[in-house]
């Protein structure tokens, strides 16, 4: 841990250099002027098998400082993929050029400290960055293999990939703030295709970890498998109304539409569902949504917003009501309401309010438990025409979903080419049952198992 002469301590040299860099920059601020840099630098790799060999191994390390200049409420930006000293200088020149020419906006301005204390966290692995090219290599062919193995019917694998990422990154600016923090994850992911008969299917399986020592391969070749073959014989079923389950991967979907639709800019825009309704009951009492980068257990936890500010645990909904909604500090000002300390942001990008890691707090029962209480549903594996077939403004919503039948608590037969229909604000008003067991998905979503009732299905 070093000391940095921000006031701040940074995880190690690397973060405490990079934090140096960008406290120098905002020092250059002129009067009347704000000055902010955000610089970053993360290496990745990412192996693809195909086939029992190496289809393509890539690995890189960039790095950049994406830099913001504020005067007379005109905002410029400008960014580079260097931390050359020369380059920096030439970047904070354009960046004030920008904002010469950059149309004024009353709300425009860097975030000020607001006193709120960082959480520390640091699950940086260096078994990450070590692990030889090798061992990724094999790791990616093993995965492949398995799933190879993992029934008849698997006739091959499309892509077994391995995936890692170690990042630094630090912000300061000219108002007093300054902060660095560091992050490493790896990944790997299959997909499997399997026949039989005139009928193909595909599965996807997946393991995430801070650490090598935390990917779990069987879960990810296991998955896949069972994905790909459970669906041959899948028909149509008939309309009718029943309950859907959503396992978390499948329930992550609409708890990122509902976190996406609770963010400052939609609200103040008017592009929200929710945008009048603080206060209001808007979900089953069990249901509590939090946006929490505090939490360490997701993998998008961290200390501080792309603003500098420090992160914290927001409260959307509890049990049912809706409490407030996520703000950056421009969104806050217009909004007259403090950061939610939700600025997300790249070094090539100015910040933006989002969600950064959405939970949905446990209920009670296991998946296989929930599925067991349902009389007549579908256990969705996947969904289709999620892009196209969602309006986050009204909050309609019409997709295309496979899965599995359920009949009197018991999986039946697998459907396909139906579709699912409702609106946003009646499934969170009609959810029958939040499952006890959460899962921290790659995207930094922890959700358990949903299950909602009286859903429209479509089929033939």
């Amino acid at each position: 841990m070093t000391a940095t002469d921000a006031g701040t301590v940074a995880p190690d040299d690397e973060c405490a250099d990079l934090l140096d860099l960008a406290a120098g920059v905002a020092r250059q601020a002129v009067g009347g002027e704000q000055v902010e840099a955000f610089v970053g630098r993360s290496s990745y790799t990412t192996v693809k098998a195909h086939g029992g060999e190496v289809e393509s191994f890539s690995s890189a390390t960039t790095a950049g400082m994406g830099i913001r200049v504020v005067r007379d409420h005109r905002q410029g930006f400008a960014w580079a993929g260097s931390l050359d000293p020369d380059v920096v200088a030439e970047t904070l020149a354009e960046a004030r050029d920008n904002a010469a020419f950059a149309q004024p906006d009353e709300w425009v301005g860097l975030a000020d400290p607001d006193g709120v204390a960082p959480v520390p966290f640091d699950a940086f692995d260096p078994a990450v960055a070590a692990l030889a090219p090798e061992r990724k290599v094999a790791l990616a062919l093993e995965l492949e293999a398995m799933v190879r193995g993992g029934d008849p019917r698997i006739t091959g694998v499309r892509v077994a990939t391995f995936s890692d990422s170690s990042s630094r990154a630090a912000v300061a600016s000219s108002t007093g703030i300054a902060g660095a923090s560091r992050s490493a994850w790896c990944s790997m992911g299959v997909l499997a295709l399997a026949a039989e008969g005139d009928e193909t299917y595909t599965g996807s399986g997946s393991t995430v970890g801070f650490g090598p020592d935390d990917l779990d391969l069987d879960e990810a070749a296991t998955d896949a498998v069972t994905r790909a073959v459970r669906l041959f014989g899948a028909r149509p079923v008939s309309s009718r109304r029943l309950s859907v389950v959503l396992e978390p991967r499948m329930a992550a979907a609409v708890v990122g539409l509902l976190g996406g639709t609770l963010t400052g800019d939609r609200v103040l825009k008017g592009r929200s569902p929710f945008a009048d309704r603080l206060g209001d009951t808007i979900a089953v009492p069990g249901l509590t949504l939090v946006d929490d980068p505090t939490d360490h257990r997701s993998f998008a936890a961290e200390t501080f917003d792309g603003e500098g500010l420090a992160c914290r645990r927001n409260v959307l909904v509890a049990d049912g009501v809706l409490q407030g909604f996520l703000y950056d500090s421009a969104t806050g000002r217009r909004a007259g309401h403090p950061s939610t300390g939700s600025a997300v942001r790249g070094v090539t990008s100015t910040p933006s309010v989002g969600c950064q890691a959405l939970a949905v707090t446990p209920g009670a029962g296991t998946h296989d438990e929930l599925v067991g209480a349902v009389d007549l549903g579908v256990e969705v594996q996947s969904i289709t025409g999620w892009h196209s077939g969602v309006n986050a403004i009204s909050g309609d919503l019409s997709v295309g979903v496979e899965g599995v039948m359920i009949r009197d608590g018991q999986r039946a037969e697998p459907v396909r080419e139906v579709t699912i229909a409702s609106t946003l604000q009646k499934m969170l008003l009609g959810i029958d049952a939040i499952g006890g067991e959460v899962e921290w998905l790659p995207g930094g979503t922890g959700c358990p198992t949903l299950v909602f009732g009286d859903i429209s299905l479509s089929g033939t």
